[in-house]
């Protein structure tokens, strides 16, 4: 399973999804716990709100955990076998590791423009 974070300052989950360019990128370490494997700085060409096409490294992920997105970018992504969840928790390890387990995420807040 690889679970992306939305990560602007790869610390934190952040939200704006659409246009977000950093991501942290985990899988399950065999325990309880995640191992992060990959970052991603992406070119401005590559957000999702400007990317057009069928080949992103986004599809490629199972889960993508972010702290806000709105209904189109959850349509994109399930177009594409990623299931999207949307969180007030901060700590990107902390969310990868529960939904990898399985545990239901604090929801977001309403994500506005």
């Amino acid at each position: 399973m690889k679970i992306g974070v939305t990560s602007q300052n790869f610390r934190t989950i952040t939200g704006h999804a659409g246009k977000t360019r950093r991501f942290l990128v985990f899988q399950p370490d065999g325990g309880d716990g995640v191992t992060e494997i990959e970052r991603w700085d992406l070119p401005i060409e590559q957000s999702m709100h400007e990317f057009r096409g069928n080949e992103h490294p986004l599809f490629g992920l199972d889960v993508l955990i972010t702290g806000s997105c709105g209904q189109g970018f959850i349509r994109r992504l399930s177009d594409h076998g990623v299931r999207v969840v949307a969180t007030s928790e901060q700590d990107p390890v902390k969310a990868a590791a529960a939904v990898s387990a399985g545990r239901e995420l604090p929801a977001a807040a309403p994500h506005e423009h």
